[in-house]
């Protein structure tokens, strides 16, 4: 099988992934237990199951990688699989990253390794990021992967979406535990996480110091839910000292919003976000550790999520018409979500940090199988359609100078999307049946999206 070929300009396309939704083998007895098993064991949930069962047959899904033209790939190495019981590392689970990264390598597939993409031990609880504790317990588990994978790894994403996180959790239910309106818990678990990225960027270049780390957000058009996490990490390196930070990021908070178009309801969630996580107030712990310690940047690289960031658009009124029937939720399924590549051109600017690369870090397009029945989109796009356009968008970006050095289309193949089987991102698509995954040459749409990635990534 032929390798992906190089860039000359160091640009690489890849895709992104994570551990708990691919790998199979989670919360079930006798395996790995994480912060989801209450919600699969009392039917909340559809379990996770084997997945795509990544961490058995990790070979042939890194072959179908290399077939789709990627030349990099994120990953994840779970907490979870790797100290089940606290403070008991299991060598083999590391043993096991290794050959995995090995295997990337052996394809030329630069891996990036997530620390931390929603789940974390069942033995640490289900609120385990109000925890006063926890940054400190996050970095010392950074540091362990590190020790345990370094040699094999020199990009590392530490916690995927804070600001998703700490959202889905606390305040709109989606995640377990799933509280709901719970503004305190919300601001307390955002600014644990993100203090916990800066400890476990620490740790990380202790063991590495060549490393490459980072975190993400989910883009928001609330500058309170997406940028002013960045700028709580950033601020310090831009020269702001910390009695400044609060005027500065009122005006950054300014900057953010004018770029942003915005009709009356979204100006009045913005309102309601300022009301929230006042700039005076926020994130205590995390600017601590960022004026504290030793690092004046603890990001070595911006990476955007991009898919539908308009907050007020997430708000819809229940019964409506959705794909594959009706729905009764009041916030709108992601597979109806609207479709603007070129939207993010205007999150790859306002996101533009001097002296940093830019990456696309995740971005595709959705839509629903429920029962073996896929159905086509409201908006008739399609997934071949969408990666096409993203294209223009990518090339609009270097063509204007931004310095963006990657793109992971999220994801390779449909797997579990928190809860259920049927929103499908993949490049494949792959349904569970009684006898494993079963994979296809075409994704959800019908379309051949792994050969259009490829074409993107060869061009």
């Amino acid at each position: 099988m032929p390798l992906p070929a190089p860039s000359p300009t160091g640009f690489k396309f890849g895709v992104a992934t994570s551990g708990f939704q691919i790998e199979g083998g989670y919360n079930g007895p006798g395996q790995p237990a994480n912060n989801w098993r209450d919600w699969e064991q009392a039917g909340r949930v559809t379990a996770a199951g084997p997945a795509l069962d990544f961490w058995n047959r990790y070979e042939p899904i890194l072959d179908r990688a290399v077939e789709a033209g990627c030349q990099t790939m994120r990953i994840s190495v779970e907490w979870a699989r790797c100290e089940p019981a606290a403070g008991a590392y299991d060598d083999g689970a590391f043993a096991r990253y290794g050959r995995i990264l090995d295997a990337c390598h052996d394809r030329g597939i630069e891996p990036v390794v997530c620390l931390h993409h929603f789940t974390h031990p069942h033995w640490l609880g289900a609120n385990f990021w109000l925890d006063l504790r926890a940054p400190d317990r996050f970095a010392e588990w950074a540091a362990a992967a590190a020790s345990g994978l370094a040699d094999r790894c020199r990009h590392w994403l530490t916690s995927n979406e804070i600001n998703a996180l700490a959202f889905q959790t606390w305040f709109t239910a989606g995640l377990p535990p799933g509280r709901l309106a719970r503004t305190g818990d919300t601001v307390r678990a955002t600014g644990h996480l993100l203090a916990a990225h800066v400890l476990a960027y620490r740790a990380l270049h202790r063991v590495q110091p060549d490393a490459v780390v980072a975190t993400n957000n989910h883009s928001q058009s609330i500058y309170e839910l997406d940028r002013l996490l960045l700028d709580a990490l950033l601020g310090r390196g831009r020269g702001v000292k910390r009695h400044d930070l609060r005027d500065w990021m009122a005006e950054r908070r300014r900057a953010y919003h004018a770029a942003l178009p915005a009709t009356p309801f979204e100006r009045v969630l913005r309102r309601c976000a300022a009301s929230m996580l006042p700039l005076d107030q926020a994130l205590p712990r995390a600017v601590a550790a960022v004026y504290d310690g030793p690092d004046e940047r603890p990001l070595d690289v911006i990476q955007v999520n991009y898919y539908n960031p308009v907050a007020s658009d997430r708000i819809r009124p229940p019964g409506r018409r959705t794909v594959g029937g009706r729905s009764w939720s009041p916030f709108r399924q992601i597979w109806d979500d609207p479709a603007d590549p070129d939207g993010l051109l205007r999150y790859l600017r306002l996101n533009h940090e001097p002296g940093l690369d830019l990456w696309v870090a995740e971005n595709g397009l959705c839509t629903r199988v429920k029962d073996g029945v896929a159905f086509a989109r409201n908006d008739g796009w399609d997934r071949v359609r969408y990666l096409n356009a993203v294209l223009a968008t990518l090339e609009a970006a270097v063509a204007e100078g931004l310095p963006l050095t990657r793109y992971f289309h999220w994801t390779l193949a449909d797997n579990y999307e928190w809860g259920s089987y049927e929103h499908r991102f993949g490049l494949y698509r792959v349904d569970q049946t009684a006898h494993g995954p079963r994979w296809s040459d075409q994704d959800a749409f019908g379309g051949d999206a792994a050969a259009a990635y490829r074409q993107m990534a060869h061009r």
